[in-house]
């Protein structure tokens, strides 16, 4: 009674209160009257207003549907009796409610006035209510033309009609009105709409000061059904951004079947609970115009400080007309299996040919930055143009990683893209066997749950390594992938040189047995990984030679042209007979990437293995690619030539650029590089040269970086007495976390860099225990603040932290991967203007204006228009300091933080400093909009800081109670 007593104090300056019949099934439904000042009244029949929540009207409707003609009948004369015993004139409603058990009505007010809902009653009857109110005033006779109002017998129900009241309250919040600026307002229209509205419009300030009513809107037809239809377009037509609106509930309340039927109370939208289950807005434009205005004022991380291109890239495509395009080794595959594919690899004449162009060439030449904007928009034209490709290597190894990390893009949806566009071609992926797509071993259900998603996404080929040549550690992904039913190509990855007479460990013997292993264990094709372009012309030949000898396996040959003569070792494994190879389209290769596509096509032209590639058609996208590059020059390397120091160091192509970029970040420029590399080759020695892929390779990166920048020398690493703070990834790798290599690990420096302790002598990943994915999947929902699907369970699996980040980013900016990628990594500039493709039939049309100067809070606002419409967005500048600072808000998570449910002013604060209360007591209470809602406490505890006082305005989550 309290509560009631200071709300109704605060709304109307008195605090009395009545009470009422208690009916506990009730319907509300008035009748409007209009009555003139010669004694004539008539009313304009019923109006529906049921549908209410905490006695607030939220949907009306004419006529009521649940009343038959006799109930009408006794309505209407009950209203009229009301109006002739006052003598009533002008504009009025009789309201009353009914029994929905007993179907008896009972009295509650007249409302001496237009109501808000009026609308319908004008939509049914044709009648303008507010003309006649005003005619009626000045004297006009009800039953003239003068007065606009028919004599009753002539007030009739032509249409059904329904109104919504569109409000800035958050349904999903306790309808907690909402307050700040309209950035877009755009309404719906056609027949059949009416909008009422007052503060709707694109710039509207919304106080919290006035009621939460945005825009009425209406809707009429000759049905019922056509009603709710058209109300439901004129719902989802809306577009208010800037504040939460209650749209998208209104819209799950009129397409309920229970209201379509009448079947409700004044409790329907407390007894529905799915009635706030309703889809979230999307809001695209308005979060990627955030991201473009944040790049804009604070630029993108990614490329601060970078070399820039001179002007933004937009790259054209080739102008070829996509068709239909051939069927090609994908229908191969799905139409003979895995093995009897292998079989036909075989028999194939022609060297077939696969391009790494959107893996492994932009992973060594550009950091693995491409970006899926740039990569999906050629896709097609592969398809179209490339049919006789034998597959397309776009995904895996490190581009999982840098996707979610770096890009804030979802690699699961660059694969669809990527599926979608090239249906008639094998898609490829690198997989570290145990380690994944990341860096450290996983559990064998992780591994399955990840190959079995990645399959069900489009991946038909697996290339499948082991960072030391573990054949142990590939066990579990091979099965995986077969159980797929996928290609599963194992990989041995080729390091030291097997011609030299010297060599004892990685000779020619060790590379047959090794695939021999492979074979057992179930390998369709054999790859040779050699990843960090050592494999010279002549060891190609005798390997790939041995291996169609003694395998008899498909030989899939990979290699980097660090040492710039790469094409010679793919032709050297032609000849020698190799079944595939893989090469990057021109505009990508060379140097750290592979050899040029377009070359060996060329080299075999007219000859017995001719690819059966168009070399035209290849070099009609390497013009792409050569346009796109330029947008990347960021990532550049320095590299300007080849280099033959990769046979002292054996570092991999995708590494070599990456620890260069790395070193100099470190301080270490390009005159102390030589260092860097020949302490590489130490560290390789010291380490038993071991093989050196991702992550090994990264692991010996780190030990070379640690001795340059520390001075230290092979001696005093060796040397037990002399301690050594080891990188945390030598220490796992000596530990056995990362596999086995042949032969073991030198024991004396084992020893020394585990201190001690017994290192591993079993598969990793039998020491790991299967992940609960049910528990694994809860843990990142609540990360993240919602439900997560398969594959991002499968990201989450892989990369916890940054998973949560990307998805952070995503709900703070939307899907930036459909950004052009001058706009991600640079923003626009002022008068530019650009398309933004969200979908198939739904693009946004931006320009950028302009920039205002900071605010006092240390923010900018950002001009843009969008579809021609203005659309600002304020941004923080990161490099001002407010001048007005900001309040502290509630931390998420944090149970000692008290913040404000809603915007509003403090009304009262009963609880003091060092209170001691119980879970339910009382804080606070908050007023707003003629709402008071009371904060109470959440558990136990001992109040120690309160920020909140009588009359203090607040926000939402600000911070106004802690506890100890």
């Amino acid at each position: 009674m309290a509560a009631a007593r200071r709300e109704a104090k605060a709304a109307f300056g008195k605090d009395e209160v009545y009470l009422e019949k208690l009916i506990r099934r009730a319907r509300h439904v008035e009748v409007q009257i209009l009555g003139d000042s010669h004694g004539n009244l008539v009313h304009l029949h019923e109006r529906d207003c049921t549908v209410q929540r905490r006695n607030q009207k939220v949907v009306e409707r004419a006529p009521a549907a649940f009343l038959n003609d006799g109930q009408r009948a006794e309505l209407f004369e009950a209203a009229l009796k009301i109006g002739r015993a006052v003598g009533y004139r002008a504009a009025g409603t009789v309201e009353f409610l009914q029994d929905a058990d007993t179907g008896k009505f009972y009295f509650i007010e007249v409302n001496p006035r237009i109501q808000v809902e009026h609308t319908v009653t004008e939509c049914v009857t044709g009648i303008d209510l507010v003309k006649a109110q005003i005619r009626i005033a000045a004297g006009a006779r009800i039953g003239t033309v003068e007065s606009g109002v028919p004599p009753q017998e002539e007030i009739r129900v032509n249409a059904h009609a329904l109104q919504c009241r569109v409000t800035t309250e958050d349904p999903e919040n306790n309808f907690v009105p909402d307050y700040g600026r309209v950035t877009a307002y755009r309404s719906p229209a056609g027949f059949g709409i009416r909008l009422d509205a007052g503060t709707a419009y694109s710039g509207a300030i919304i106080t919290r000061f006035y009621d939460s009513l945005l825009v009425k809107v209406t809707a009429w037809s000759p049905t019922p059904e056509e009603t709710i239809a058209r109300m439901h377009r004129a719902l989802w037509e809306f577009r208010i951004r800037g504040v939460v609106t209650n749209l998208r509930f209104l819209d799950q309340l009129i397409t309920h079947p229970r209201f379509a039927s009448a079947d409700y109370t004044t409790k329907f939208i407390d007894e529905t609970p799915e009635l706030f289950r309703s889809p979230r807005k999307r809001d695209r434009a308005t979060r990627l115009l955030s991201f473009i205005g944040d790049v804009i004022v604070n630029g993108n991380p990614e490329v601060k400080g970078r070399a820039r291109p001179k002007q933004p890239v937009f790259p054209r495509l080739p102008r070829a007309a996509l068709k239909a395009p051939q069927t090609g080794t994908k229908q191969k595959l799905d139409e003979l299996g895995p093995e009897k594919f292998a079989d036909w690899m075989l028999a194939e004449r022609r060297v077939l040919l696969t391009d790494t162009s959107m893996r492994d060439a932009h992973q060594s030449l550009l950091a693995t930055r491409f970006r899926t904007h740039d990569m999906a928009m050629i896709a097609p034209y592969y398809a179209e143009l490339l049919p006789q490709l034998f597959s397309v290597e776009c995904w895996g190894g490190a581009t999982f990683d840098v996707a979610l990390r770096f890009l804030k893009e979802d690699p699961w949806a660059r694969l669809a893209a990527f599926r979608e566009a090239m249906p008639n071609l094998l898609l490829q992926m690198l997989f570290r066997s145990a380690n994944a797509v990341g860096y450290t071993n996983y559990p064998d259900n992780v591994v399955r749950h990840f190959v079995g998603r990645a399959a069900a996404a489009g991946i038909d080929v697996f290339r499948v390594f082991d960072c030391l040549n573990w054949v142990d550690n590939m066990k579990v992904a091979i099965e995986a992938v077969r159980d797929a039913g996928r290609l599963c190509e194992a990989a041995i990855c080729y390091t030291g040189n097997l011609t030299n007479p010297g060599e004892t460990k990685y000779d020619l013997k060790y590379y047959v047995k090794l695939a021999k292993e492979l074979r057992a264990m179930g390998a369709h094709v054999l790859a040779i990984k050699d990843m960090g372009g050592l494999c010279q012309p002549r060891a190609a030949a005798v390997l790939v030679k041995a291996l169609k000898e003694e395998v008899g396996l498909p030989i899939h040959f990979h290699t980097h042209d660090t040492s710039g003569i790469g094409a010679a070792s793919v032709l050297a494994a032609i000849e020698a007979g190799v079944d595939a190879v893989d090469g990057a389209i021109d505009a990508l290769s060379g140097l750290t990437s592979q050899p040029n596509l377009g070359s060996i096509v060329e080299a075999l032209r007219f000859g017995p293995r001719d690819a059966g590639l168009d070399a035209g058609k290849l070099r009609l996208i390497s013009t792409y690619w050569e346009q796109v590059r330029r947008g990347y020059i960021a990532f550049e390397s320095d590299i300007r030539a080849g280099a033959s120091e990769v046979y002292v160091h054996g570092m991999p192509g995708g590494q070599y650029t990456n620890l260069r970029e790395q070193a100099r970040s470190l301080g270490l420029d390009d005159y102390r590089w030589p260092e860097v590399a020949h302490a590489y080759a130490e560290v390789n020695e010291m380490f038993g040269d071991i093989v050196k892929v991702t992550p090994t390779s990264k692991v010996v990166g780190d030990m070379a970086i640690t001795m340059v920048t520390s001075g230290l020398t092979r001696d005093a690493v060796l040397d037990p007495a002399v301690e050594i703070a080891f990188p945390d990834s030598v220490v796992r790798l000596f530990r056995g976390e990362l596999g086995q290599p042949v032969g073991g690990f030198p024991p004396a420096l084992q020893k020394k860099v585990l201190g001690g302790k017994a290192p591993l002598d079993v598969r990793p990943g039998e020491l790991l225990a299967p992940a609960d994915l049910d528990a694994e999947r809860r843990l990142a929902e609540n990360k993240v603040g919602r439900a997560i699907n398969e594959d991002e369970l499968a990201s989450y699996l892989m990369y916890p932290k940054v998973f949560a980040d990307y998805a952070a980013n995503r709900s703070a900016f939307g899907d930036v991967s459909a950004l052009p990628t001058a706009v991600f990594f640079y923003g626009m500039e002022p008068g530019q203007e650009i398309n933004i493709d969200l979908e198939r039939g739904k693009t946004l049309i931006v320009r950028y204006v302009t920039t205002s100067d900071p605010h006092e809070d240390g923010t900018r606002t950002v001009f843009f228009e969008l579809n021609g419409q203005p659309r600002p967005i304020r941004v923080a500048d990161r490099s001002q300091v407010a001048k007005r600072p900001p309040r502290r808000k509630a931390e998420p998570g944090n149970a000692s933080h008290v913040g404000a449910p809603m915007p509003g002013t403090i009304a009262t604060v009963p609880a003091h400093v060092g209170q001691k209360l119980a879970k339910g007591e009382v804080l606070l209470t908050l007023e707003a909009m003629k709402m008071e809602t009371t904060v109470r406490a959440e558990r136990d505890g001992v109040i120690k800081e309160i920020l909140a006082r009588p009359g203090l305005q607040v926000d939402t989550k600000d911070l106004l109670v802690v506890f100890e």
